[in-house]
């Protein structure tokens, strides 16, 4: 029996870092399920093919790899201000959800973090958490990344985007981005990772502990 957490929330929230520690401390495997939107955009993008050809889209995420997708290069903002255009195409969704679904059958365990892997791709995982942050704490945890790596930043400008992506993944009708009925809810505005990890891990502990 395959043991899925899933692990949703909105931009900046720490649950990317979040999810990656879990699926080390517990030897699962681990899924940014945000990288198969931006590896299909860029796929587009790569190939000359327009952004807006939803039965194109569709054919591209189909034919996606889950191996080996490379964060540091998806993770460039041209690459997800495009892949946020295909994202609201339902025949793409479905397409990649369905990935996402064979994904979180790997034993021993899956841990897999997105949008909505606890309302629609992982329904009945073992684990749900609702990772957020205030819209200011987490603008400036992006703006204090982007200057950590040496490069520019303009505080203003992150946070703006930060709303606009709240809105836009809040306000969409396939799937927008909700805590799950049963999530246990995560505020990190406050919260170091470690303080994050260990209140993921006490919720995750007793789960599994209930379920042996």
């Amino acid at each position: 029996m395959t043991t899925v957490i899933a692990i949703d929330g909105p931009a900046a929230a720490g649950k990317g870092t979040l999810s990656r520690r879990i699926a080390e401390a517990y030897g699962f495997h681990h899924l940014d399920t945000g990288l198969t939107y931006r590896a299909t955009a860029k796929a587009l993008v790569d190939a000359g093919l327009p952004l807006d050809d939803e039965p194109v889209a569709a054919k591209v995420a189909e034919t996606l790899e889950l191996a080996g997708l490379e964060r540091d290069i998806l993770s460039q903002h041209a690459i997800g201000e495009a892949a946020s255009k295909i994202a609201v195409m339902s025949s793409v969704r479905k397409a990649l959800v369905e990935a996402q679904r064979a994904f979180s059958k790997k034993a021993p365990g899956t841990v897999l973090d997105g949008r909505d892997i606890g309302t629609v791709v992982c329904p009945d995982a073992l684990v749900k958490l609702y990772v957020t942050a205030s819209p200011e704490v987490r603008a400036r945890r992006r703006y204090d990344e982007i200057v950590g790596k040496g490069g520019a930043a303009d505080y203003a400008a992150i946070f703006a985007d930060v709303k606009q992506r709240d809105e836009r993944d809040m306000g969409r009708a396939d799937s927008p981005l909700k805590p799950a009925e049963d999530a246990h809810l995560l505020d990190t505005s406050e919260m170091s990772i470690e303080a994050a990890f260990q209140a993921a891990k006490s919720i995750i502990d007793a789960a599994l502990s209930q379920n042996a």
